[in-house]
């Protein structure tokens, strides 16, 4: 071979490797993709996202505690009670009252009313796990609440239309309803809110247990009443569970921790656990529930 032809076939370009999978390019959309409102682009295929596995909180619920608390909190009444029938203020069947609000005599006592009989279609479940936070920053300018906003969608994973749902609400701004002099205005915002409903409420519930209150210094717990409290208050018939965090409790969620300096501040929150307990001590109840998941509570 001579020199020249040597020359030439080193700069000769080698064959494409074939791949066995067969591949073709991506389609080039011609038209350019709508926007919302918002001025975002709309995708021109539906796109949901849904549960990509188990929870993990949920699957111990149905379970373990359902059964548990069902045995805890039933009581055999061989005897049952009928309902004493409430006598509304005006007679329905007066054709001069029949729009006019209609309350009961003696007012709409439902804090005393027994509870319903222990089934198990009516075991005490979660409904829906509801974090508050008002910040007092927000009064001054309204963009001190992106902040808060942030710090919820990280900690719930909740964001408006997410994956598709247009069911879920997301992280909502919480607005003064009524004027007080010199402080708040009717619409003003406040602070934030969002609900957690489903496998993402159990999540938060089993990342607050496992990562946040064993960190948490000086906690012993969500204090109870006393024993002597009577059961037939407006606070014990609801079943609710309310308590507060402290700023630094932010900080010990994975969601935040990993990222911390994102945020410009910490803020504190409330948390109600919202369960479908009614009647006398319906807070104890939920409290019973709660202890189910590792929840500690004390006694002052």
């Amino acid at each position: 071979m001579s020199a020249a032809a040597a020359r030439v076939s080193r700069h000769v370009t080698q064959p494409a490797v074939r791949s066995i999978r067969p591949t073709r390019p991506p389609p080039k959309i011609r038209k350019p993709l709508k926007r919302d409102e918002r001025g975002l682009p709309i995708p021109h295929v539906n796109i949901i996202v849904r549960d990509t596995h188990a929870s993990r909180v949920a699957d111990h619920y149905y379970d373990t505690v359902r059964d548990d608390v069902m045995y805890m909190t039933y009581k055999h009444d061989p005897n049952p009670k009928p309902l004493r029938h409430v006598r509304p203020r005006y007679d329905p069947n007066d054709p001069y009252v029949k729009h006019r609000d209609n309350p009961p005599v003696g007012g709409d006592q439902y804090f005393k009313r027994p509870p319903p009989p222990i089934t198990a279609d009516n075991v005490i479940r979660l409904e829906r796990i509801q974090l508050h936070m008002m910040h007092k920053d927000a009064l001054t300018s309204r963009i001190n609440l992106l902040g808060p906003i942030m710090a919820f969608r990280a900690i719930s994973g909740e964001s408006e239309g997410q994956g598709g749902q247009h069911q879920t609400e997301g992280v909502q701004i919480v607005r003064g309803r009524k004027n007080i002099g010199g402080w708040v205005r009717t619409g003003q915002p406040l602070g934030v809110k969002v609900d957690l409903k489903g496998p993402k409420m159990y999540d938060f519930l089993g990342t607050m247990v496992e990562f946040v209150f064993p960190r948490l210094r000086e906690f012993p717990g969500l204090i109870m009443p006393p024993s002597s409290a009577p059961l037939d208050t407006p606070s014990a018939a609801t079943g609710v569970v309310s308590f507060g965090l402290p700023p630094e409790a932010m900080a010990l969620f994975p969601q935040i921790e990993v990222n911390q300096d994102a945020y410009p501040k910490l803020y504190g929150m409330h948390i109600h656990f919202i369960t479908n307990a009614t009647g006398v001590g319906a807070q104890n109840r939920a409290r019973q529930l709660l202890s189910g998941f590792q929840v500690p509570f004390v006694r002052r």
